[in-house]
């Protein structure tokens, strides 16, 4: 029984998710493919082993060829296309109601809604009533409870249950494997906390604009942040 370990930080070799290198072997940088075709190069845009040239933050060096959205040389090459912007948003409504069905229960010992009843029915009472010791203690279990949720089930598979039922993943980008602990608390903090603690409506919009027009791999700050991006997970 051989006693050789996995290097620390290395993802493990039956990651479903890593990017796996052709049958012959990685390919030599610079250097022909055995198929004739776009020589591969599994890049890291964040300046790995294998930094991009000055200039391109995303490793490419030259042109997508033809039919090839990515280019010959982007860190998604091998790996499944990005995920659909209405996929994401589906995916994120879902987990939202997902925990927020059992907090609404827990919430009632906590008196969150109470302040909105008719013998409170002014607005400087209402916040008053709002910024009470139940009402912050029970905003910081909330902030537990989205972020515990996003940061467990993305580094247990890659995927939310709204992500599983949409068949979308999130994958790091630079060789496509399942995001460690540390990668997955990051990114579910910065897509959660600020919208829970102060910018309800404001950062959530944020976010889909930042998506929207990020080229080319529309990343959020939550996944710029943990260095993610969202692929499909269809077979």
């Amino acid at each position: 029984m051989s006693n050789d370990q996995p290097t620390p930080g290395q993802p493990p070799d039956d990651d479903p998710f890593r990017k796996q290198p052709p049958p012959d072997g990685p390919p030599t940088p610079g250097g022909p493919p055995p198929d004739g075709g776009t020589p591969p190069r599994f890049g890291d845009p964040y300046g790995g082993a294998n930094p991009p040239p000055p200039g391109d933050p995303y490793g490419g060096s030259a042109p997508p060829p033809p039919g090839d959205p990515y280019g010959g040389n982007d860190p998604l090459r091998g790996m499944p296309p990005l995920a659909s912007m209405g996929k994401r948003i589906l995916a994120r409504i879902v987990d939202w109601i997902i925990v927020a069905i059992p907090l609404a229960l827990i919430s009632i010992p906590f008196n969150v809604y109470g302040r909105w009843s008719d013998e409170s029915n002014s607005w400087d009472d209402t916040v008053n009533g709002m910024n009470g010791g139940g009402q912050w203690v029970f905003r910081i279990i909330t902030i537990v409870a989205y972020v515990g949720y996003d940061t467990v089930m993305t580094q247990w598979g890659g995927q939310t249950l709204g992500k599983k039922l949409f068949k979308i993943r999130v994958a790091m980008l630079n060789d496509g494997r399942v995001p460690e602990s540390r990668a997955s608390f990051l990114r579910a903090v910065v897509l959660w906390v600020p919208a829970l603690v102060c910018c309800a409506c404001f950062w959530p919009l944020l976010l889909l604009i930042l998506i929207l027009f990020d080229r080319p791999y529309r990343q959020g700050l939550h996944d710029k942040a943990a260095k993610t991006v969202v692929v499909s997970a269809a077979q």
